[in-house]
């Protein structure tokens, strides 16, 4: 039941985080490779336990955390 809601979740969401951080410069292979770790890393560090119902649309905490794995990203090839 969660591998099935995960792999939903990703399928709804991938194209509209990938086309966001396409309309920010970045090359077809980056913003790919950019948005598939961000879901690996989405999983992998079980930052989906950090959303609240009570702080807003999930949605809205999906951009704020793409946004912040962006800017380490960015760091971190700085």
């Amino acid at each position: 039941m969660a591998r099935q809601a995960m792999e939903e979740l990703c399928q709804v969401y991938w194209f509209p985080l990938y086309a966001f951080v396409r309309r920010l410069g970045n090359s077809p292979e980056d913003a790919q490779d950019l948005t598939q770790e961000f879901f690996a890393r989405l999983i992998e560090k079980r930052w989906l336990d950090r959303a609240e119902q009570s702080r807003g649309r999930f949605r809205s905490f999906l951009l704020a955390a793409f946004k912040h794995f962006l800017a380490v990203e960015w760091h971190r090839e700085r």
